[in-house]
């Protein structure tokens, strides 16, 4: 298979203390998330990663399936027990999409941005997602599964009809990258934000000023209710700040969000120097 990732490539390369040390790794699973709950309530240390060449039933947010053929995506489930409580699980997400954008930069120089509050987008184009899953007792989190989807080497062609645009890291190069330096660099970015987190920092600012939503007219929508208005900002557990068109500020704390305008200006370029 064209740029298959094996468990021993990974570990050899892996600078990580923690994170991805611990890796089971398939050929085809259902859902990597699945696998990796099943896992954490099992008791899995810290830094389990699944990883999956192809998955016959991945998701991504509302339950919307995740196409990626054979070899084409970085497909993984990362298993997390932070010190928090169920409210502010949200900086996870923030650790892990903030990792995804900088390991992209690293590995092809495409300026990378996160829609809130967890796609990750180049040129307006969703790349890739994020998707929480969390276990919780006694007012604390037992666990977060945080599963990644990114397209690397995907046709987006083969795709079928989608609500939003979508691209790959190949299709923005002009060019095939390698799967494995990706996955080594967003595994050592995500120790390395997480391991702050650890110590009571919190990823917010570094996050924040990587979306593509701030300062953007943007229609939300929520269980109930549909949302229109500018993305003023976001707060420390990142709940989205929305200034509808009444003037009312409005604090969504998680919905399916559309954008609309204009890209602010750090975010038009999609290479970096």
């Amino acid at each position: 298979m064209k740029d298959a990732l094996s468990r021993s490539t990974i570990m050899a390369g892996l600078t990580t203390r923690y994170i991805g040390r611990a890796i089971e790794h398939y050929a085809e699973i259902d859902s990597t998330n699945t696998r990796a709950v099943e896992l954490a309530r099992a008791g899995a240390p810290e830094g389990t990663l699944v990883l999956a060449e192809v998955q016959t039933a991945g998701r991504g947010r509302l339950g919307r399936p995740w196409h990626a053929p054979a070899g084409s995506s970085l497909l993984m489930s990362l298993i997390l027990r932070p010190a928090l409580a169920p409210g502010q699980a949200q900086r996870v997400t923030m650790v892990c999409s903030l990792a995804a954008v900088e390991a992209i930069e690293t590995t092809t120089r495409l300026r990378a941005a996160i829609k809130w509050p967890n796609d990750l987008l180049i040129h307006d184009k969703k790349v890739g997602g994020v998707l929480t899953e969390l276990g919780a007792g006694s007012g604390r989190l037992d666990y977060v599964v945080v599963g990644m989807g990114i397209n690397v080497n995907l046709d987006v062609s083969t795709l079928p009809e989608l609500m939003a645009p979508a691209t790959s890291l190949s299709a923005e190069l002009g060019q095939s990258t390698s799967r494995l330096s990706l996955l080594l660099a967003l595994l050592e970015r995500i120790e390395y934000h997480y391991e702050w987190l650890r110590r009571g920092r919190s990823p917010h600012e570094a996050w924040r000023q990587r979306l593509a939503t701030l300062g953007r007219r943007v229609q939300v929508t929520t269980p109930g209710e549909v949302w229109e208005g500018v993305a003023e900002d976001v707060d420390a557990d990142g709940a989205l700040l929305l200034r509808t068109d009444a003037g009312e500020l409005r604090r969504i704390l998680a919905g399916d969000l559309t954008l609309r305008g204009h890209l602010p200006d750090q975010h038009r370029h999609p290479r970096l120097p």
